[in-house]
């Protein structure tokens, strides 16, 4: 787990939108997740290695960025590769609706909670 991604969850427990649980793989440092999970009271429900059916979300999320991102774009360098998936990023997280979200982007369905 990255330092920007532990800043993300504290700022959610600032904002008084604790989590009562993280759907996870095995990928993360667990040390740190279990022990960040231990301190503020989060389960922690890890999906099995080899199980993508354990994290339906995940799959579908990887499906979407494979033919939306990977299979669209060329890459001249890695510095090529990353200014492209920022942008991708940025677009999904701020811009694109999602279904699940009422048709809000991520970040647009987060700001009536901050306000």
């Amino acid at each position: 787990m990255s330092v920007e991604e532990l800043r993300r969850l504290k700022s959610l427990e600032e904002e008084n939108r604790r989590l009562k649980s993280l759907v996870t793989d095995l990928s993360l440092d667990k040390q740190i997740l279990d022990q960040w999970a231990y301190a503020n009271k989060v389960t922690l429900d890890c999906s099995r290695p080899g199980k993508p059916t354990d994290n339906a979300f995940i799959e579908s999320f990887n499906g979407r960025i494979r033919a939306e991102y990977l299979n669209e774009n060329w890459f001249l360098s890695i510095n090529d590769a990353r200014e492209k998936i920022k942008a991708w990023r940025q677009d999904y997280n701020n811009h694109r609706p999602h279904s699940a979200l009422g048709n809000l982007a991520p970040e647009k369905s987060l700001k009536p909670a901050r306000q």
